[in-house]
């Protein structure tokens, strides 16, 4: 079977292929789309056919349906402007009713696809700001997308850009609903803009998140991140909760690096070290710890302050854990003071502390990162 290059409009020329192959299952009949430019796009023919001066002629008639050389040749309309050139081996009255029947399936075909093209850039537009606030609820009417519904924003990031197949999964797994809208904004991440139940929660978001990452990684062999922000029950709200998805994302990849999830909700401390200009992170660093010193720590002195972190400064319960006597605690902490003036068994100590390591964490993320 033949493909052609790409069509101008949004249908993928492998749809018009699966749909002009279901309707020579049924009619017998041997089909072939070409473009305005009278390239073949899709053909159900084991050779190329050559239509092009026929073609031009018929595209230039007013006609739309014509019989020249053996074959039923029929425009494909989308509003008044012929789309498509469809033609159908044979003469006979059985092949011309077969041909209206497949013109009427892919003219229904575009009439979806401009739909759902329009609702994408309606949907893009409206979470990179893009429409004012009276353009927003008259364009969300004529698509008929309901403004007043619970809907939270999701980003997966994939590590591959332009990774079609991580859109098409995920599209597989949302799309079905219909109330759903998967987009994307870039090369590499993938908009998911959910429509919840009302008694769904943050719990079942965290779930859903999960399924992603699952399915991405099984179906899709791709490795990903995804975050995701805060309810809305506004369509005007949406760009809200996608801004929030990216700050999660960022957040995540910062300070938990080890997590493929990130909520809004849950980013704690992080989401305000985010949001602080880098020099006041330097200001603070100085006057705490240098930055030199946090350089100087092994791994062994950071196991064991994240591990009396996790363990909520409690000296006993983290020496069990890390396999070593009491004691040998003590001197690492009191190592640790020398080298900070920074005492971890006190509270205060501690939360300065681990705030300058986010800190430092964060300043280094910013300055490896093209922002």
């Amino acid at each position: 079977m033949y493909f052609g290059k790409g069509c101008r409009t949004m249908i993928s020329n492998q749809i018009l292929q699966d749909t002009i192959d279901g309707i020579k299952a049924i009619t017998r009949c041997e089909l072939c789309v070409l473009d305005m430019d009278a390239k073949v796009l899709v053909s159900t023919m084991n050779q190329k056919p050559d239509f092009t001066d026929v073609v031009q002629m018929f595209i230039h008639s007013p006609a739309e349906s014509q019989v020249m050389h053996g074959h039923h040749f029929f425009k494909v309309m989308d509003g008044k402007q012929a789309e498509y050139v469809l033609t159908l081996k044979g003469e006979s009255e059985d092949v011309y009713l077969f041909g209206r029947m497949a013109v009427f399936q892919l003219q229904g075909l575009l009439e979806a696809y401009k739909e759902r093209f329009d609702k994408d850039n309606f949907i893009k537009n409206l979470l990179l700001d893009n429409l004012l606030l009276v353009d927003i609820y008259s364009r969300a009417k004529k698509l008929r997308v309901d403004v007043a519904k619970k809907r939270i924003v999701f980003i997966i990031e994939t590590e591959r850009s332009r990774d079609n197949s991580a859109l098409e999964t995920v599209r597989s797994i949302f799309s079905a609903k219909g109330r759903d809208f998967i987009t994307a904004v870039d090369e590499k991440n993938i908009i998911l803009v959910k429509e919840a139940e009302p008694d769904e929660t943050y719990e079942d978001m965290n779930r859903t998140a999960r399924v992603i990452v699952d399915m991405l990684n099984t179906e899709a062999m791709a490795k990903v991140h995804v975050a995701y922000g805060n309810f809305v029950n506004d369509i005007k709200e949406v760009s809200r909760s996608y801004k929030e998805a990216k700050m999660a994302l960022d957040v995540g990849k910062i300070f938990f690096d080890d997590q493929r999830v990130a909520a809004y909700n849950s980013l704690g401390i992080g989401r305000l070290i985010y949001q602080l200009p880098m020099s006041l992170c330097k200001m603070f660093l100085k006057e705490t710890i240098d930055i030199k010193t946090l350089d100087e720590f092994d791994d062994e002195i950071l196991n064991t302050i994240y591990k009396f972190f996790e363990n909520n400064l409690n000296v006993s319960e983290t020496s069990r854990q890390l396999y070593i006597h009491r004691n040998t605690l003590v001197y690492r902490l009191d190592k640790l003071q020398k080298m900070t003036g920074l005492d971890l068994r006190i509270f205060e100590d501690a939360i300065t502390f681990k705030i300058a390591l986010m800190v430092a964490r964060y300043m280094k993320y910013m300055e490896n990162t093209d922002y």
